[in-house]
């Protein structure tokens, strides 16, 4: 297994919560790793959802994501293969538990093999004979064209991002005149029955953090379900500040002021990143729910079940991760699925209990959210 270190100073390992070893002239040394197949942590977690980003490309520029002239793509031959993504998702659902795969970017319908990964995916069959659920986070530019050879090939649902219904002011946000497109994607996946349609949507103060009440009635007179997004400190550097991002409560405040909200219980969220919320029916209106994931306010890193794939085949065992596990080395050296496997369960024990970004010392990772994947 290789760590590459993405920047300085060192992080920490943490310390173990579990059962600790005495050390030689006191204290104690971390519990060592469980005799568990599955991709724990020493804070008790099992990461079962797996984030494989396909590529670092965008055809969007939205501002909070990236600059106006986009990034340094990697280079072509840095990136994984089809079959070597369908090789590195079948060692995580056939030997250590996964059972969600969400393909993400960049922008993964740009992926000219997605439709094929999404099928050898899917016919995956965990150690106890589940299918994984295969699911896209996409801006949706395209997706009307493909949304019926992808659920052909067993997609169940799709996110997509839309952050305004105005069309100058989503050009302005996504730096491209595409409402139109993705409003289309958005029909074409209900359709073609990927239900429940999600739309992730950023809000931007001063920009469109007035629209959030706008976009809750767009999205519940057409059975879709919103999920409102804290901006992250993962795009340009100078894009993100605490006190310019609009929170969780201030979305709140502000689609009460149109709907009846009421919390859902929180023991039924789980692992799940979104604080649901019940919207009663008025009128010809009909109720539904809205989720927001607030996580910068509220931080939900108690409970996270995910582990991530980039592009060129890193393992991050979160978002904010300053190191990377090389599985694609391990790959393209020869290594067998039962090496890579430990080399994945190994990264996962050294998760980090939090993403930190309260902690004084907090520094944003090297790679933007484009090339982590969502």
């Amino acid at each position: 297994m290789s760590a590459v270190e993405l920047g300085v100073p060192r992080v920490r390992a943490p310390r173990a919560t579990g059962p600790a070893e005495p050390r030689r002239g006191g204290g104690h040394a971390p519990a060592p790793r469980p005799d568990d197949a599955r991709l724990v942590d020493r804070y008790g977690r099992v990461a079962r959802d797996l984030r494989v980003s396909l590529t670092d490309r965008c055809n969007l520029r939205c501002e909070y994501c990236m600059p106006p002239e986009g990034f340094d793509w990697l280079p072509a031959p840095d990136v994984l293969t089809d079959a070597e993504v369908v090789r590195l998702v079948t060692v995580a659902v056939t030997r250590l538990g996964v059972r969600e795969v969400r393909f993400t970017g960049g922008e993964p319908l740009l992926r000219k093999g997605l439709e094929e990964i999404v099928a050898a995916t899917t016919a995956l069959r965990t150690p106890d004979g589940a299918a994984p659920e295969t699911s896209l986070t996409t801006n949706g530019l395209g997706l009307d064209r493909r949304v019926g050879a992808l659920a052909a090939a067993g997609l169940r649902r799709v996110n997509v991002s839309l952050d305004s219904l105005d069309r100058a002011t989503y050009a302005q946000l996504a730096r491209r005149d595409r409402l139109p497109d993705v409003l289309a994607a958005l029909a074409a996946a209900h359709a073609a029955g990927l239900a429940p349609v999600k739309i992730n949507a950023v809000l931007m103060r001063g920009r469109n953090d007035a629209e959030a009440p706008n976009l809750l009635e767009f999205a519940l007179r057409r059975g879709y379900e919103l999920r409102f997004i804290e901006q992250m400190p993962l795009g340009p550097r100078e894009s993100w500040t605490r006190g310019g991002m609009v929170t969780a409560e201030e979305i709140l405040a502000s689609l009460r002021t149109r709907f009846d909200l009421s919390a859902t219980d929180p023991a039924a969220r789980g692992a799940a990143p979104a604080q649901r919320w019940r919207v009663a029916a008025h009128g010809d209106r009909p109720g539904g729910t809205v989720g927001v994931i607030a996580s910068v306010t509220q931080s939900f890193c108690g409970a996270c079940d995910r582990t991530r794939l980039t592009a060129d085949g890193q393992v991050r065992t979160c978002l904010f991760s300053r190191t990377e596990t090389d599985l694609r080395a391990m790959v393209r050296s020869g290594a067998d699925d039962a090496e890579i496997a430990a080399a994945w369960r190994t990264a996962m024990w050294g998760k980090l209990p939090g993403h930190g970004i309260d902690d004084p010392g907090f520094l944003q990772p090297q790679r933007p959210m484009s090339a982590i994947g969502g």
